[in-house]
């Protein structure tokens, strides 16, 4: 009877390290994926998705690329201890995903301490930046805003009056329109989509966040009970 209960608490162990191995793979092959698709867009797109006129390298090429790094060298530390059921790597991998954590409320709580300075900021230099639309020199802000405002049916960033400014005329880029055609931007602003780009993403961003919070958490969480298993 016992050596039958050792024989099955030796293959939950078992199970349970490989099933921890296809966990973490799975994490360092999101890794790899999301580090190719920032490789592709800085080759093929430049500063694709640049809306910063203050911060140029802030692009969506550039943060999957430093993303992708990351999430890749934490998954391989992952998989490396749930494999060799080594306690230091396994250590590594729980602290590194701790201290992404402890980063990520960080930035949570400074984001809703200073929201009101944040906004002001970042309206300011997202409207400095429409100047540089349509520019030489500027195809990914100016590639960026078209897809924004065209996927997120929005124009401008506190209202489609931001681009009167732009133009010195009563217009708006052609991605601003609910049916678009070709100079339909100099058409009534009835034809035009009426909700701020600012606002409209920011909702959409608070509420993907919070689906990679929970992530995260259940993520942390898993990695207690798997060092907990180990170091048993």
């Amino acid at each position: 009877m016992g050596e039958f209960k050792e024989k099955k608490a030796t293959c939950g162990t078992v199970c349970l390290k490989y099933l921890l191995f296809t966990y973490n793979c799975c994490f360092w092959l999101g890794g790899c994926g999301v580090l190719g698709v920032g490789i592709w867009l800085a080759a093929t797109q430049g500063n694709f998705a640049t809306l910063s006129s203050s911060f140029p390298s802030l692009s969506a090429a550039n943060l999957l690329i430093i993303t992708g790094t990351f999430v890749m060298a934490i998954g391989f530390v992952g998989c490396v201890g749930a494999l060799k059921e080594n306690k230091c790597l396994l250590l590594t991998f729980f602290v590194l995903l701790l201290l992404v954590l402890l980063l990520e409320t960080t930035i949570a709580v400074l984001f809703f301490a200073y929201t009101d300075k944040i906004d002001r900021y970042a309206q300011q230099d997202l409207k400095k930046g429409l100047h540089l639309y349509g520019t030489q020199g500027n195809v990914g802000l100016t590639n960026a805003w078209s897809i924004i405002q065209t996927d997120f049916r929005c124009c401008g960033v506190s209202n489609y009056t931001d681009w009167f400014e732009v133009y010195n005329a009563t217009r708006v880029p052609d991605s601003c329109c609910l049916e678009f055609s070709d100079r339909c931007g100099l058409h009534a602003p009835g034809t035009w989509w009426k909700a701020p780009c600012y606002e409209t993403v920011k909702a959409w961003l608070q509420e993907n966040l919070l689906a990679v919070g929970v992530f995260g958490l259940c993520t942390a969480l898993v990695q207690v009970v798997k060092a907990d298993t180990y170091c048993a």
